[in-house]
């Protein structure tokens, strides 16, 4: 009977545990339900095809687009990305294979540090190293403030990734007669490639609604420009600068430069498992 008691309580706290978890899990999706309730709600409304391909229109004027802070806003993120992937993923390998050592310690640290600096931050030191010396903001400033936001996230990524991969398939390598370099970059980071890119991805989605070190560095422009040296005008600075304007028709294509923020990062999400599942399905073959 005691044991049939027992066996009955378990089940109870095991379904208490269960229910708690799930109800967690739904209060925790309600802030990101209302989120993009209200950008897509408002949002569809205010996208048309002219916000794709019109410039902006004069103060006062309604109507025009975003096309400018479309085009800005790939450019920086690409080159941020030009920056820091490489840099990332070689730092997380480092840090990895060279787990033990005092500098690796000194890198992992710097990593987590960075990575906790505010956003604002990171936009004055680079205003201070790439603005003020050449006395004007760029696409290119924008783009190295994003890049050190980056960075210390696919570093740390990339490491814990290449530690959850076997020892085993390293050894192989080495006992094969390939040496330590090979062995990482032909066997270990190729394992864990899929989760890397998640991890390229993620970190794309941060950047990706940044506003604050873009104030510093790319600025803003209302005008179409590819060029890298001169100020570029981006999403999240222009639904910035839109919403707090006292202009109603600003207000609704702000809800429609967040529709499309939003988009973007939906589309980068699902692109990576389109890409982690491909390169899963190599390997397995």
């Amino acid at each position: 009977m005691t044991g049939m008691i027992s066996t009955g309580g378990r089940k109870v706290m095991s379904s208490l545990f269960v229910a708690l978890c799930t109800l967690s899990v739904l209060i925790a999706l309600v802030p990101l339900a209302f989120v993009l309730f209200f950008v897509i709600s408002e949002g569809v409304q205010a996208l048309n095809f002219d916000f794709f391909t019109k410039m902006p229109k004069p103060v006062g004027e309604t109507g025009g687009g975003m096309a400018n802070a479309i085009v800005g806003t790939l450019m920086v993120t690409g080159l941020g990305s030009m920056f820091a992937i490489p840099i990332g993923i070689m730092s997380g390998v480092y840090m990895s294979e060279y787990a033990g050592t005092r500098f690796a310690s000194l890198v992992r640290f710097a990593a987590d540090t960075l990575n906790g600096v505010p956003s604002i931050v990171i936009g004055v030191f680079v205003y201070g190293i790439a603005v003020l010396p050449f006395k004007q903001f760029s696409a290119l400033a924008g783009g190295l403030a994003l890049g050190v936001m980056m960075i210390p996230i696919i570093a740390r990524t990339t490491e814990e990734l290449l530690l959850l991969v076997p020892g085993t398939m390293r050894e192989g390598a080495l006992a094969l007669g390939a040496t330590h370099a090979r062995a990482v970059f032909s066997v270990v980071l190729p394992a864990a490639l899929p989760g890397i890119v998640t991890g390229v991805v993620l970190a794309l989605a941060r950047i990706a609604g940044e506003t604050a070190p873009l104030l510093f560095t790319a600025f803003s422009n209302r005008y179409f420009t590819t060029s890298l040296r001169q100020p570029i005008g981006t999403l999240t600075v222009m639904v910035f600068t839109y919403a707090i304007s006292p202009y109603k028709d600003w207000h609704r294509q702000a809800w429609a430069g967040a529709l499309v923020l939003v988009s973007i990062v939906l589309l980068c999400s699902l692109l990576a498992r389109f890409a982690t599942r491909k390169i899963e399905g190599l390997h397995s073959n």
